[in-house]
């Protein structure tokens, strides 16, 4: 009884396991902070990105009372830089890292599907807009 019990737990966590994602946990989303789909945030505006690494893209929805891209996203703790001459330099977007001092990777930042014409830290939140960050060599 005790061992077709453990088989079964054994069986239960498998599966669990293997549906919490297809993440790899060597490769691009090793270092992910979330790995779906998800909603963060509170206030009136709804902002979606989607960020791409890799063959991966994951959907976010931001709840923000905040005017820029930027700030919307390092509110909801998705967006990590440092300020250059030209503004924000993207360097972590969802945990995971584009460096191109280290590795000629960076973060492209677009807008409705187009290469955005201003930095992230400076485009105003356009309603019905979806934003896009790939990670780009």
């Amino acid at each position: 009884m005790k061992k077709a019990l453990s088989v079964l737990l054994a069986v239960v966590c498998l599966m669990a396991l293997v549906s919490c994602g297809e993440v790899d946990p060597t490769g691009l989303w090793a270092d992910a902070i979330y790995a779906e789909d998800t909603q963060l945030g509170d206030g009136a505006k709804a902002l979606t990105v989607e960020v791409t690494a890799g063959e991966k893209t994951v959907v976010f929805t931001v709840m923000t009372d905040a005017e820029t891209v930027g700030a919307a996203l390092s509110e909801a703790g998705l967006l990590e830089g440092e300020q250059g001459a030209y503004g924000l330099y993207v360097k972590k977007v969802n945990g995971m890292v584009a460096d191109f001092d280290q590795d000629q990777t960076y973060w492209a930042f677009y807008a409705g599907g187009e290469y955005a014409t201003a930095g992230v830290d400076t485009t105003a939140i356009e309603e019905g807009v979806t934003y896009q960050l790939v990670r780009t060599k």
